[in-house]
């Protein structure tokens, strides 16, 4: 049985296998977006599908930190529906 790879969630800071995990690319344009596919290019951050992590994440700017880049509010608000859809 082929291994699961695991990420670490920027909320909560524990280790998850990657589909579990939601990933915000940014690709080379800078721009921001939410990979379902797992597989757009770009650096990547990883996210529980957890309210409280997504808070966290929030107050803290830690996306802003991992992607170094100034995240634009609509982008918070289509992960905040992302999870509270799953």
């Amino acid at each position: 049985m082929k291994k699961q790879p695991q990420r670490t969630c920027m909320g909560c800071n524990h280790k998850k296998d990657k589909k579990d995990l939601i990933r915000i690319v940014k690709n080379k344009e800078n721009q921001i977006s939410i990979d379902k596919t797992g597989k757009q290019e770009g650096r990547g951050a990883y996210l529980c599908n957890d309210i409280q992590c997504f808070e966290k994440v929030v107050k803290s700017k830690r996306l802003e930190k991992v992607l170094e880049i100034k995240i634009a509010e609509e982008i918070y608000e289509n992960l905040r529906g992302v999870i509270l859809e799953q």
